[in-house]
This record gives structure tokens, sequence and C-alpha cells, in this order.
């Protein structure tokens, strides 16, 4: 839950008409409010995309019974690839498997040794690196906690592991961690006092730390100030590490940024005055490697919507496509009044911007773009030119810089971009709304932002989900806090709403996604929930909001791995899915719009990644990425 704005915009006649009629109706309902689109939709365009240049990402999951052995199908392969899995270099498989991307060897004990071999055109491929073990269904990253202290009121405090992403930081064909240690005094925006630093830690998958950033005493603690990008922005093969900054910051090689004994703290703990600064940080070695001034700076703080500091630290992260190519970072500030978003190319060793949107300019003002902002974006390419837009919540920014459209209905607190509804053409968005004279919940086209379906207005819907978790019904389901239902893609109630309205995975061997919710996940049915993983002696992040440290496919084959900390913050827990599949899907880190989705998921308040392309029951056939590697 949010704190209440101080000011709200009032939604146009029309739109408040719907909301009323909407106030007493239980179901959900087309909507005849039309959104507010202010620019053109262009033709689609077919450019490569720069992808990561991975390995096979091999890991082998103990069951009790023998080893699922599972690994990637890159998007650079040949659609007609194959492979053999190989224990000590011996072959296991009689046939080449080609109908999907796992293996069960039946008897092998946990510490069995595995690799894989591609076979193109009939000839077998070098070997794989040798699979990750999952000796006990998961794998323990050791990860070693900053020293705790004491703010200047003097409160202790220690360190927690929190949020994390991946990344090649170095370039060898594995994904790293870049993991975020928040202190224990980690504060909301609305609370006043002091705060430990934030401390950001480069760690490879055997537990080898490259580099630790300690982002200093004028970089607040909390999930809304610290949102970090990592991403190989100018294509060298190794991902970059980018972080807002300030006076005090210590880069991974010692050195600080702008002026090293500098306090701008002031009474109430809050950073209200003083440079602030956007930083890229090389992967390898989290040195710092261009430094600018951070877009939009905070001006008067008063004019973000109070005078204390609340809604002037409200910050969102992302990484977009915005020429259909190559990728850029995405900086904003604010979304309860002015929303502004920075657009910003890493090439050569530099920054450079290659756009500003600010919701309060002379270009956008009284068009609807105040208020409109989430406390999470997403980036997709809405309007298939092939170039992506920012989902910032219920308005969305063009490739460009320009508003792409609105919808005028306000904060909200999670929202999900997908293929929701396989029937319809193009993709959909699913948000739940702050506001109690707003609709509760709602999709919209996510290429014109017309309303497709809401539900009945009414209180501060804090959570929302859009996944296919029930078989039973076409496209993905969507559910919220405050409705009653578990609703089609159409809107249409089918019964039962799932017991947590939180993350979601692809887990167990069929196409529905499961549940993930604190520290367990759970498969939907009809008449309750089954049980299919519980992490043992882990922790989920963000007080109530429960989430994982990362839940992404970031190894073996397309199925998601789950990232915990341990209870005592010695090490990032691994699981990896022990649930065969014959089902064949590309790696889901080569679908960029679901690697994007990676990138975000740390960003305040942390939602899951969804793909460019519908997967869940009867799906066709999955396409393949035009992606290239550096």
């Amino acid at each position: 839950m949010t704190p209440p704005a101080t000011h709200r915009h009032r939604p146009t006649a029309l739109v408040l008409g719907a909301l009323v009629a909407l106030g007493t109706l239980a179901a959900a309902t087309p909507t005849p409010a039309g959104p507010v689109a202010l620019s053109p939709v262009a033709g689609a365009a077919a450019t490569a995309r720069q992808a990561e240049a991975l390995d096979r990402g091999v890991v082998s999951v103990h069951n009790g019974s023998g080893n699922l052995v599972g690994w990637r199908w890159l998007g650079t392969d040949p659609g007609d690839v194959s492979f053999n899995v190989y224990r000590a270099g011996t072959k296991v498989n009689s046939a080449p498997v080609t109908g999907s991307t796992n293996y069960f060897h039946a008897g092998a004990p946990n510490s069995a040794d595995y690799t894989v071999r591609a076979v193109v055109n009939g000839v077998e491929q070098g070997d794989s690196p040798h699979a990750v073990q999952f000796r006990a269904g998961y794998k323990d990253v050791p990860i070693s906690a900053p020293p705790g202290g004491r703010t200047p009121d003097g409160v202790a405090y220690t360190y927690e592991a929190n949020d994390a992403s991946v990344g090649d930081l170095d370039g060898d064909g594995a994904l790293d961690f870049v993991l975020k240690w928040q202190p224990t005094n980690a504060k909301d925006n609305s609370q006043s006092g002091y705060t430990g630093n934030t401390v950001v830690d480069g760690i490879k998958l055997d537990g080898t730390r490259l580099w630790r950033i300690d982002l200093g005493r004028n970089i607040r603690s909390g999930a809304h100030y610290t949102q970090f990008q990592v991403y190989d922005y100018d294509g060298d093969g190794q991902a970059e590490v980018a972080m807002k900054t300030a006076d005090g910051t210590v880069d991974g090689r010692g050195a600080a940024i702008g002026a090293a004994s500098a306090d701008h703290r002031n009474s109430g703990g809050y950073i209200l005055s003083g440079p602030e600064y956007l930083t890229m940080f090389n992967g390898r070695t989290g040195a710092a490697m261009g430094t600018v001034d951070y877009v939009p700076a905070r001006g008067t703080v008063s004019a973000w919507g109070d005078s204390y500091g609340n809604r002037v630290d409200r910050f969102l992260a992302g990484t977009a496509y915005l020429d259909g190519s190559r990728p850029s970072l995405i900086m904003a500030r604010g979304y309860y009044t002015r929303s502004v978003i920075a657009a910003w190319d890493w090439r050569g060793g530099k920054f450079t911007r290659r756009w500003t949107f600010d919701s309060s300019s002379s270009t956008n003002a009284g068009k609807g773009f105040d208020g409109q902002g989430n406390h999470s974006l997403s980036v997709a390419d809405v309007d298939a030119d092939g170039r992506d837009e920012i989902v910032y919540g219920a308005m969305t920014v063009d490739d460009n810089g320009n508003g792409l459209w609105t919808t005028r209905l306000g904060h909200g607190d999670a929202g999900h971009v997908g293929d929701l509804n396989p029937s319809r053409a193009g993709l959909e968005y699913f948000k739940v709304s702050e506001d109690s004279s707003k609709p509760g919940s709602w999709i919209a086209d996510a290429r014109t932002g017309q309303i497709l379906w809401q539900t009945a207005a009414g209180g501060d819907n804090g959570r929302g989900v859009s996944a296919d978790v029930h078989a039973g019904s076409p496209g993905a389901e969507s559910w919220s806090a405050s409705d009653t239902a578990l609703r089609s893609a159409t809107g249409a109630t089918l019964g039962r709403e799932p017991g947590s309205v939180n993350f979601v995975s692809w887990w167990d061997g069929d196409l529905t996604r499961e549940l993930l919710d604190g520290t367990r996940i759970d498969k939907y049915g009809t008449g309750g929930e089954t049980r299919l993983l519980t992490g043992a002696s882990v922790a989920s992040n963000n007080g109530t909001k429960a989430t994982p440290a990362l839940s992404g496919d970031i190894l073996g084959d397309w199925r998601e791995e789950v990232v915990w900390r341990t209870s005592d913050n010695t090490a990032l827990r691994v699981y990896s899915t022990p649930h065969e599949t014959g089902t064949r899907i590309t790696t889901l880190l080569h679908d960029p719009m679901y690697r994007t989705g990676l990138a975000w998921q740390n960003t305040a308040y942390n939602q899951p990644p969804h793909t460019s392309f519908f997967i869940g029951g009867g799906m066709p056939t999955a396409p393949r990425p035009s992606v290239y590697t550096p």
C-alpha cells in the first residue's frame, strides 16, 4: 500500500460517468471510455536485436530417482538442432533429443557430471560447459554480508540480501548475479529516519565476488530509491551495471564519486539537497566508467507533491530497445504527479541522452499524463513497429519519447504486459488501481490504451496478476486483491480466485504457469492449490510483498528458476525445476521482451517478467526470436 496523494487529477466526465455506473457492478464489463492517443502507430520493422552470447546453461537437478538434465536452445541455434547428453564423456541418450531441451537420467547419483553436445546437420558439435549441479534440488551461491553500522541517531543496523539481477559480467557466456544488500533500517519514502548505506555486489555462480559498490550515505535505502539495471548496453559482450549515485558513492575499485566526505542528509534522514548522478559501472571490475547528472534534477521538492521528500524520490528504471536493435537505459522519477523518463545510450564509453519525456512539459501539459505512473514499469513493443515502448502505469511512452496513450485511470501498484488474450492481435495490459474512485482493475489494448474490460471501483487494490494458470480457459487469467473471482482473458468470471496474488513461474512440465508467493510454488486448481515446492531455510524479501531475490529463466531449459536468500543471509539458494517436459521453447533469455523484464524486475514493487508471445494451454509452436550476439 502507498501513502495517499496530496493531489489527484479529476477524471474526464466520460470516464467519471463510466466509473459511477460501474460502482454497483460485480462483474467485469467493457467500458465506453476511450484512451487519449497522442502518437501515430508505425508499421512493423524486422530488425534483429542484440542478445547475450550465452553458453548452454546446463543444469542437473536431482530428484531422488535420478537427474533431470536441462539446457538452453539458443536463439542463434538452427531450428532443427538436436542434442546429445553425456555423463563423464559417455552418451546416455539412445537417440538425439529433438522435442525438448531436457533429459531424465534415471538411477544416476546427484554427483553425476554432464555435458551436452548440439547436433547440427547431422554433425555433433563440441561439449558444453559442465552442468551446474542441483544436488538437493537447489544450488547455493555463497554470499557475504557487509558489516553493519550505526546511524547518526544511534540506531544499529545489519544487512539482508535483497533484490538480485543477472548479466554476463565477464563475457564467459555464463550469467552472474548482481545483488543488492539492504540495511535492516531501510525506509519507505513516506517514513522519516536515517538508513544505512545500500551496497551492491557482483557475484559469479560459484560465489566468487567480483566487486562491491557502496552507494554511500547520500543515497537513501529503500525499495523506491535504488533501481539498478544490468545489461550489455554497448555490445562488447559484457554486461554493465547502471545506478543512481551521489557524493560519496564508492565504486568496485575503491574510488569515490563526487565529494567523498559530503553529507547531505537532513534531520529526518532524507536527502533533499546536493548533486545527484547517474553512473555506469564496469560489470567485470565494478569501476565507475562514466558519470553524468541525474535527469531529471529534483528541483523544488514541493513541486512533486509534498514538501518533506516522499514523492520527489520515487525512482523507476528499465532497459528498452528504442532503435529496435540495441538496448538503451531508462531512468525515471515520479509518478504520483509529475513523471519524467530519460532514455540514455551507453556507447564508446560515454552517456548520450536520447530523449526526455516530461508529463508536465509544455508539450504534454493538460494531456492526462500527470499522475499516471505505477510503482513499476514494463517494456514492450506495444505497437509492433519493432521498437520498444515504456508502459509506465496508466500511460505509455513511445520509443521516440512522445506520449503514446493515457487512460487517465491513475496510479497503481502492479501491471502486466503480454499476449494475455491470444485470440486478439497484439499485446494486452492488465493493471490494478490504487484510487477507490477508479476501476479496481482493467485490461487494455497495449497498442492503443483502449479499455477492453474493467472491474468495479472501490478501495486501494494493491495486488494483481495476469497469467495462464488455469488450463480450463484460453489465454491468461487475471485476478487481484480486491476482486473475488478469477477472470478469463475477456473478463468473464471463472470461479475460485487463486490463494496468492503475487508472482508466477513456469515450473512444472505443462504450459500453464504456477503461483509463486513467499517461499513456495503452488499449482492452481479449481478446488484448491497443490504445493509443488517449499523453499528450505530461505526467506522472501520486501516485507508483505514477499518476493524472491529473483525469478526467471536463468539456467537450463525455458522453465524458470527461483532465487531466494537463505534465512541467515549466507547464500543465494537457486531452485531449478525437477519436472520433465516434452515442450521445446527457445531460452526465454533470447526473447528480448522477457529479457528486459528480468532487468526491470527489481524496480520498486517487483513484478514477474512476461514473454512477447503467449505460453499456455493450447498455444501454437513458439516463435523463434530474431537476435544476434556481439
